[in-house]
């Protein structure tokens, strides 16, 4: 079995940390901050797209993510936690799959979170968004994740909170497990999987049991 999991509202909590990276680059910049609630409606985007759906001029994207990035790396590990049983989560499916990451976050930034976690060495693999062309909800990161894992695993499951998530699994063609622990609603993942649940511990518990199933 391989699981792949996304990173924001599935496994951390960077709320505080993106939300103080934009309003520190609209103060950058000279720009009207945002409310929060259109910021965390965006967040599993790509920080581009974020940008663009708020109202930044094309031509000032570029320098509106490079001010976030810069900002994002001082303060990322103080002001980011492990959302609630997901270090437990963690644990018990190192014990019954092999694990990727497959995040729209800078993947060597999020590299760096999970080591400050203490949780790196669970994971074979870790898809951020400068490793694709095309980020979730396009296939690419979930194949790109499979390919480095070179397995012959028939059983094959993304979590993630976000549509975006449960598309890019259908997309790659593998099974998709929608949490309630991040930023969409359970109306919204039901329209993608048959499968949500509260968070990555009880996903973990119902992929132990369907393993169980098959011996």
């Amino acid at each position: 079995m391989i699981i792949l999991f996304d990173l924001d509202g599935t496994l951390i909590d960077s709320t505080e940390a993106i939300l103080e990276s934009f309003h520190n680059s609209f103060d950058v910049h000279g720009y009207p901050h945002a409310d929060d609630e259109d910021i965390k409606a965006l967040i599993g985007h790509p920080l581009d797209v974020m940008y663009r759906e708020l109202g930044v001029d094309e031509e000032k994207v570029a320098a509106f993510v490079d001010t976030y990035k810069e900002h994002y790396r001082k303060i990322s590990t103080q002001k980011t936690i492990l959302l609630e049983n997901a270090r437990e989560a963690i644990e018990e499916a190192s014990k019954i799959a092999t694990l990727g990451i497959v995040t729209t976050k800078t993947g060597k930034y999020s590299q760096v979170l999970m080591e400050h976690f203490g949780v790196m060495d669970k994971f074979d693999v870790l898809i951020g968004r400068e490793d694709v062309i095309n980020p979730k909800p396009h296939a690419e990161p979930i194949l790109k994740a499979l390919e480095q894992l070179d397995s012959d695993a028939k059983d094959i499951w993304m979590i993630g909170d976000t549509s975006m998530d449960l598309i890019s699994a259908k997309n790659a063609g593998i099974k998709a497990i929608g949490l309630l622990s991040g930023y969409d609603s359970k109306e919204t993942l039901e329209q993608y999987s048959d499968i949500i649940l509260c968070d990555s511990l009880e996903a973990i518990s119902y992929l132990r049991s369907i393993k169980n199933s098959h011996y």
